[in-house]
């Protein structure tokens, strides 16, 4: 039975291209490409001096439109996108609020589109680029630990963009043992094995504990003024957004103008997982910003959020049983959810609220968003409105009234 359970999950793990250890995290990304894509490279390895010496623009508008027929395997998309990502976003905020990018030239603009179709993704840099496949070791033999990790590419902010995007990284890995757990619980429901429901359960709630643990290190990690003044406008998108209301126009793509959300944690393919598999279902204005994330998701990813809210419903089964240890585990694991969400809320207020009426105060730094992002998020939202939505919804998803029978004597 235990071989079998085995098997099923690793059959998982490769239809939602997971793994086992990383969660959605992509194993060993490359940092290399064929030669030929040498000039990306090149700009990309260099994008905070090119920024910050405002050369970056120029070396764009020289730069060949290059096939991206020789990119053969998802690794080498995947770099592919991550590049054209980071040299698209730095060029159009290279000049910060005032004066973004209305068009992207043809040599970013026509490869970025064709790299995004293969992939499935839309053509901006996404938290799957930023976060998921952004990051290399020091030491190839080490641990994946912070000290011994880094970023493939960088934006202007030192340190903190460095942190930023790495303490992401390291709280979806944290996500791991619960996506396992999830589809434990997915396919211990359909053959009704209550006992297996709850391990899987348990394993979710470590997991989102873990997470929340993980997350502190933002803190010692990311300085709330450069995070505010100087990284976030660059994973800002061109959607919902005051600084290009009218989009970006793709030249060479498209004749109109094109509106894509910035990289945001929206766009976890973790967070998502474990709202469909807890039934929590976000509405309205909420629920179709979430929804539209996953379109920034790979599909294998989008996929498996997708299987998880069609399957039959966790909760109703919960309630039709006469099981307290079964209610109690459901109900910790969406308390644990509550926390991160209430974490997460709470950390946004220091790094970008309060950060942003600082800046407010003392005078914007030369490329920071000022007040034009101050209340909205880099995917678009409303942040503080989409923040406490998600976390109230998940709350009402608690089962108040217990069932009094224990597994035990149900059993």
């Amino acid at each position: 039975m235990e071989t079998n359970s085995r098997e099923t999950l690793q059959a998982d793990f490769d239809t939602f291209d997971i793994s086992e250890e990383l969660g959605f995290v992509l194993e060993e990304p490359l940092t290399h490409l064929p030669d030929y894509y040498r000039v990306w490279l090149d700009l990309a390895n260099n994008l905070t001096h090119l920024i910050e010496s405002r050369k970056l623009r120029d070396l764009v508008h020289n730069m060949p439109v290059l096939s991206p027929d020789l990119l053969t395997d998802h690794r080498e998309l995947r770099l592919a996108h991550l590049t054209l990502g980071f040299i698209s976003m730095g060029y159009v905020w290279q000049e910060g609020q005032h004066a973004p990018a209305q068009i992207l030239p043809k040599a970013l603009a026509w490869p970025y589109w064709l790299v995004s179709r293969r992939l499935g993704l839309p053509p901006i840099l996404t938290y799957a680029d930023s976060v998921l496949a952004n990051w290399k070791l020091r030491d190839p033999t080490g641990d994946m630990e912070i000290r011994n990790m880094d970023l493939i590419f960088s934006f202007p902010g030192g340190e903190s963009c460095r942190g930023f995007f790495l303490v992401s990284l390291l709280v979806e890995m944290a996500a791991s043992s619960g996506i396992a757990g999830a589809l434990e619980v997915m396919h211990a429901v359909k053959i009704c094995d209550l006992i297996s429901i709850q391990k899987g359960l348990i394993k979710v709630t470590q997991s989102l504990k873990k997470m929340k643990e993980t997350f502190k290190l933002m803190h010692n990690q990311v300085e709330p003024t450069a995070f505010h003044g100087t990284l976030r406008i660059f994973v800002s998108g061109w959607k919902d957004n005051p600084m290009l209301p009218r989009g970006l126009l793709y030249e060479g793509v498209s004749s109109e103008p094109i509106l894509l959300s910035g990289g945001s944690a929206a766009q976890s393919s973790a967070i998502q997982c474990f709202d469909a598999l807890l039934c929590i279902q976000h509405e309205d204005e909420t629920g179709a910003f979430l929804t539209r994330m996953r379109d920034y998701m790979p599909p294998a990813h989008r996929q498996l959020i997708e299987t998880l809210s069609i399957c039959p419903s966790l909760r109703d089964f919960i309630l039709s049983r006469s099981s307290s240890d079964l209610c109690q585990a459901y109900n910790s694991c969406v308390s644990a959810l509550v926390d991160l969400r209430c974490y997460h809320l709470n950390t946004v207020t220091k790094y970008v609220i309060v950060a942003g009426n600082h800046a407010r105060s003392m005078g914007c730094p030369l490329r920071g968003v000022g007040t034009a992002l101050n209340n909205t998020g880099t995917g678009g939202s409303n942040i503080m409105v989409f923040l406490k939505s998600v976390r109230n919804t998940t709350q009402k998803a608690l089962i108040l009234e217990r069932p009094s029978t224990s597994r035990e004597t149900e059993i």
